[in-house]
């Protein structure tokens, strides 16, 4: 995704990116001596452009189900095989077909998906086989993967973190709001991506060359088409019912004030949530406290507000002034969680409503959602929101600190703020902000807040008698050289949420280890952890993804990162120039890379241009 001078001229190819350890998968089922694999997930998760991807630049036939023509015999395969045809006579005829791909195999009418079966019984022609789960399957479908005929991948939509892939060039607030709001639907991804560029509005962020979406959600014709049994609903008073809960948000309204009989209704359908758990804030709900009810999908709200007229949202729209007691509870669940050595996910609505709405967010927040963000490794949210923070209160000094550690673990020092990143705030900045530049020993000497930096960059003795808890663990088996033991740190740090940390501590396993294969594994798990943490680079990942490449990868990104042109790299390894940039490409996507100004310090060479 590039963006011009003006945001209404963004451009949006759309690669195929992440799903990597997936489309290995469906590549190895297409190997000498497998048979195929059956391809199946959610609407919208991106199952065809997988298998698209997957069987590029082979010889593969096509077939597909369609609404229309489930009641027509072979009408999937009609462009394959004759006008009148048994099944017996159309099992023999694709024998003959090496590959073949069947896509929306659960619109399959009784004939296709029938000579599909037999295909994989007979096992001559390899198949690709992709269905939309939640809805019916032919018999016949369904039992190649319940018969054992083929195996079966059961695509997730797709997680935050590769759907940030997708929108380079965005603000991390918009890129999860984005991502909230399509639930990982690539095609409503799409959908919202492509208004928010024609309606917007899109504004750059300062001291960022990013862009942010702020304001209510474009009202297109497909997000209209996909919320219509909410918008034309054929009983007033479920109508309103819902337009109270959309304009109740963030925060939730109780069952006692609302008409039981009416949310029946609504939730028999899917499209309310009635919550009987403890609050989402974490802390226990005294047993006389009602349950609360709630719009079952995040898109839904923000639709049926831009839908309503202006006198009706102004009877029902709530101001973010009344949201201040839930935000400062917010607040207080996340620094406890903090002080408690536990940055899980935790559920924050109001936070993000403020931003989504474009209110101003109070710094104090603004600075404990940077700080639990970047505890938990996501060092663009981290800076989003410090930004956020410093946009109402441009001294604020903890949205500061948390902007230049954002910065410097970024591999960043300046970010766009120069000055201020450049000064020390105290927190850790200046040891992160040397570490950036390479200087190690000036960076250990800054160490003096925060003792568990130290460990995270090789030196445990310095944090000797300071920790505790998983961060005196990790420290005591770096000082050890234990991997194992570095392993397991790694895993506890993992399941507290500290995803930078683990993916750290995994590194420094894979150095540790005597035994190849386990230092392989270490490495893989940090490689898996690294990317998760998009635009993450401290010392201890450095160098660390190059070694995830084939011979070949990491031949061309090594030559790349010194600053050859793909012709050079070309001349000199005696291949084709495009040969060259598929290799980059795919290297790009295993390591997280957005293009080759993050090759240099992947691969730990300074970024210099060969003589």
């Amino acid at each position: 995704m590039t963006f011009e001078r003006d945001a209404k001229t963004l451009e949006t190819p759309w690669p195929f990116t992440g799903r990597e350890d997936e489309l290995e998968l469906v590549r190895g089922s297409l190997a000498a001596g497998r048979h195929g694999i059956v391809v199946t997930g959610p609407a919208g998760c991106g199952k065809t452009r997988l298998v698209t991807e997957a069987v590029r630049g082979t010889d593969c036939a096509r077939a597909a189900g369609t609404p229309e023509t489930r009641h027509i015999p072979f009408a999937a395969f009609a462009h394959l095989l004759p006008e009148s045809v048994t099944l017996h006579r159309a099992v023999h005829l694709l024998s003959g077909v090496r590959l073949l791909l069947v896509d929306d195999a659960h619109l399959l009418d009784d004939a296709s998906a029938a000579l599909v079966h037999q295909l994989a019984v007979h096992g001559r022609t390899r198949l690709i086989v992709v269905a939309t789960d939640g809805t019916p399957v032919p018999g016949a479908v369904s039992r190649l993967w319940t018969g054992e005929l083929l195996p079966r991948l059961a695509l997730e939509r797709l997680p935050r973190e590769e759907a940030a892939q997708l929108l380079t060039g965005l603000d991390a607030l918009t890129v999860n709001r984005l991502h909230g709001l399509s639930q990982g639907d690539l095609r409503l991804l799409r959908e919202l991506l492509g208004a928010v560029r024609e309606r917007g509005p899109l504004t750059r962020v300062p001291g960022a060359d990013e862009w942010a979406w702020r304001g209510t959600v474009p009202m297109t014709a497909t997000v209209r088409e996909r919320t219509a049994h909410l918008l034309d609903r054929a009983r007033p008073e479920e109508r309103e019912m819902l337009d109270r809960l959309a304009f109740a948000e963030p925060l939730p309204l109780h069952l006692d004030d609302l008409d039981v009989t009416v949310l029946e209704h609504l939730e028999a359908e899917g499209l309310v949530r009635v919550d009987d758990l403890p609050h989402a804030l974490g802390s226990a709900r005294p047993a006389d406290t009602p349950v609360s009810v709630r719009l079952a999908h995040p898109l839904h709200g923000p639709v049926l507000r831009a839908a309503a007229g202006r006198l009706r949202a102004r009877r029902l729209a709530r101001t973010p002034r009344e949201c201040g007691p839930a935000l400062e509870a917010e607040a207080a669940a996340l620094t406890r969680r903090i002080a408690e050595a536990d940055v899980r996910e935790l559920p924050t609505p109001v936070g993000e409503w403020l931003v989504a709405e474009g209110a101003p967010v109070p710094a104090g927040y603004a600075a404990v959602r940077a700080r639990f963000a970047r505890l938990r490794g996501d060092l663009r949210e981290a800076a989003a929101w410090a930004r956020a923070g410093l946009r109402g209160a441009a001294g604020d000094r903890a949205c500061h600190t948390e902007l230049a550690l954002a910065a410097a673990q970024s591999g960043d020092v300046t970010n766009g703020h120069g000055a201020l990143v450049a000064r020390p705030h105290g927190g850790g900045a200046a040891t992160w902000r040397a570490a950036a530049r390479g200087h190690l020993d000036a960076a250990l000497a800054a160490v003096t807040e925060e003792p568990y930096d130290a460990v995270r960059l090789g030196a445990p003795d310095r944090a000797a008698g300071r920790l505790t808890g998983v961060f005196a663990t990790h420290a005591d088996a770096l000082t050890r050289a234990d991997g194992a033991a570095l392993d397991r740190a790694a895993e506890e740090l993992e399941a507290r949420g500290f995803l930078l940390f683990a993916a750290e501590a995994h590194a420094q396993a894979a150095r540790a280890h005597r035994d190849p294969r386990a230092a392989r594994t270490s490495r893989t798990r940090a490689v898996a952890l690294a990317r998760r943490c998009q635009g993450a680079r401290t010392p201890a990942l450095s160098g660390l993804v190059l070694g995830e490449l084939t011979a070949r990868q990491r031949q061309i990104v090594t030559l790349a990162a010194a600053g050859l042109s793909n012709r050079q790299i070309a001349e000199r390894l005696t291949l084709s120039v495009r040969t060259v940039g598929n290799h980059l490409y795919s290297a790009y996507a295993r390591l997280g890379a957005g293009d080759r100004g993050d090759l240099p310090w992947l691969v730990d060479l300074p970024a210099t241009q060969p003589a």
